[in-house]
Formats: C-alpha cells, sequence, structure tokens
C-alpha cells in the first residue's frame, strides 16, 4: 500500500505553460528575440528556469548567452508577478487528490519552478493545507532530475521508497524518480507524448488522474 505521492507542478497538477510562455517571451523581447509558440514550449520546460532561458535564447540565435544574465534577471521579476497567468488545474487533479486523502496519504509537490512561485501556485489552486510540503527550485539544492527533493521529502515523512509513488509528465520527472527507486508514474495531460514517457521506463502510464487510485496497492 503506497503512503505517499509526489507530484511534479508544472504540467501535471497545473497547466502553467500560459505563464511561463507570457513571462519568456516578454523577457527576451526587451533584447529584440522573437517569441516561440506554445509546442515549443512545452519542449522547452522541465529543468528549471535557467535552462529554459537558455533554450530561448539560444533558439534564437545567441548561442554564447550573451543576453543570459540580462534576460534571466528580467525572466525572474516579470514571473513573479505573473506566476498565475492563466493558470489552472487539470481536469480530475482535486478529486485526486481527495481521494488521496480520504486513503490518509501525506502529499507533496516537488517542483523544478522557482520556490516562491512554486509556493504561489500551488496555495492559489489548491489551497495551503492541500500538500504537507510544496519544495521548489532554491539556492544550493539540486534540480530534478537530481533525486535529492525527492529523498528529502521521503525522509521528512518518515516514509520508505517502496511506499511512494512520483508523478510527473517529462522525462526529467521519469529519471527523477528511477534515480530515487520509486514507482514512477507518467502522466499524458501534460506537456510530453507517449513516446517520451516510455522511453524513459514510467512504470505506468495514466490517461486521467483517477486512473493513479488503481496503483497503490
Amino acid at each position: 500500500m503506497k503512503k505517499a505521492a509526489v507530484f511534479d507542478l508544472d504540467g501535471t497538477l497545473t497547466d502553467t505553460l500560459a505563464s511561463i510562455k507570457y513571462s519568456a517571451d516578454k523577457a527576451i523581447g526587451r533584447y529584440g528575440f522573437a517569441p516561440y509558440d506554445r509546442e515549443t514550449y512545452q519542449y522547452f520546460v522541465g529543468d528549471g528556469a535557467a535552462a529554459l532561458l537558455k533554450r530561448c535564447l539560444i533558439g534564437g540565435g545567441d548561442e554564447k548567452l550573451e543576453y543570459f544574465d540580462r534576460v534571466f534577471a528580467e525572466y525572474k521579476e516579470i514571473f513573479k508577478e505573473n506566476c498565475m497567468y492563466q493558470v489552472r488545474p487539470y481536469d480530475g487533479i482535486k478529486e485526486l487528490l481527495l481521494a488521496l486523502k480520504d486513503r490518509g496519504m501525506r502529499l507533496a509537490v516537488l517542483s523544478n519552478k522557482p520556490h516562491e512561485q512554486a509556493q504561489t501556485v500551488v496555495a492559489a489552486v489548491f489551497g495551503r493545507a492541500a500538500f504537507d510540503m510544496v519544495p521548489g527550485q532554491r539556492p544550493g539544492r539540486g534540480i530534478k532530475p537530481d533525486p535529492q527533493g525527492l529523498y528529502e521529502i521521503l525522509s521528512t515523512f518518515g516514509i520508505p521508497k517502496a511506499d511512494a509513488v512520483y508523478i510527473g509528465d517529462t522525462s526529467t520527472d521519469m529519471l527523477t524518480g528511477k534515480a530515487a527507486g520509486v514507482f514512477t508514474a507518467g502522466v499524458l495531460w501534460g506537456f510530453r507524448t507517449r513516446e517520451e514517457l516510455e522511453r524513459y521506463r514510467a512504470d505506468v502510464i495514466l490517461k486521467n488522474p483517477l486512473e493513479l487510485l488503481d496503483y497503490l496497492g
């Protein structure tokens, strides 16, 4: 019986792509770079804000990242004010969280989104009591796929890895779960494809949130 569920945030719990696209397009646009379409951002996101902006700049021709420091600083300020722009939970997520709570499971979010914004989004969409922990990206902490954050959550909960499930939508998430030795569920409602999730060895692939209940033992 699984006792803890740890979720990725962007593309797993919430559709946040509009907020990321809006902030990144605005930041790079101030230095003359063209915006990207939504599909491109689906593959730019997932590895933290720094990686996102580097991909934007390299794609725009700044291969030496000469604009990175300035654009990254702009992005952080813009995103701080717009992290809730058109953000919504995916259908079925709130019902899933209630079902997991009814089973007495501990719940956490592990995100590569900056810590302050991760906290803001989760509190605004789900309420502050929905999750026991919501660690985002912080200085001095490894970002996913480094499993450090997942280890810390399970240690705080006092729950062994065999009793946990990690849920995400990208190759980064699959690598995180596998590195931690945790049962890893890939989701199809997020930013990436079934092929990617299969390639990175998801233990199970979910078509809708409530399917997770079938794999908790």
